[in-house]
């Protein structure tokens, strides 16, 4: 074969590449948010960035394979690239590692709520304290108050015998 024939070919299989590439990506963004539930806005911004991603990953493809101008078989093999990657291997890829994240994160959250066990204890046992110290500081201070009032009254009687 001529060295252009094979560069093309070539070309055509970095763009099945780059098809694969970016169809995995954005089954990590899936599962990303099947573990962790996303709002709407956060949603819109995770794609938006990786709307932005693919533009960029693509260019350069197209910059240095191609010296910038787009061929449509590239395009194709992009296509054929990420269906390629969708029929096969995404729906298992993804239900399986967001089922083991979801596992490995329950599992290492029973882990350190057994850890913060003593901590929690403690911080219950401080709250207790603190609440019967406040107790107890009301108390004396409405004993403080009624006795300062009393001798208020007394110095004004004794005041106005005088």
């Amino acid at each position: 074969m001529s060295s252009p024939v094979i560069s093309e070919n070539v070309f055509l299989l970095y763009s099945l590449g780059m098809g694969i590439f970016i169809t995995f990506v954005y089954d990590i963004l899936r599962i990303l948010r099947r573990v962790y539930v996303h709002n709407n806005i956060l949603v819109s911004l995770e794609d938006i960035l990786f709307w932005a991603f693919c533009a960029i990953a693509v260019f350069y493809l197209m910059h240095t394979e191609s010296n910038g101008t787009l061929r449509w078989f590239a395009v194709l093999g992009a296509l054929v690239g990420m269906f390629i990657y969708k029929k096969t291997v995404s729906a298992f890829f993804v239900k399986w590692v967001s089922l083991g994240l979801q596992k490995l994160l329950a599992w290492m959250g029973k882990i350190v709520r057994i850890l913060l066990k003593p901590v929690r204890f403690l911080t219950g046992k401080s709250k207790k304290a603190a609440a019967k110290a406040a107790n107890k500081g009301k108390k004396a201070a409405g004993f403080m108050k009624k006795k300062l009032t009393s001798s208020i009254k007394l110095l004004k009687i004794v005041l106005c015998k005088r």
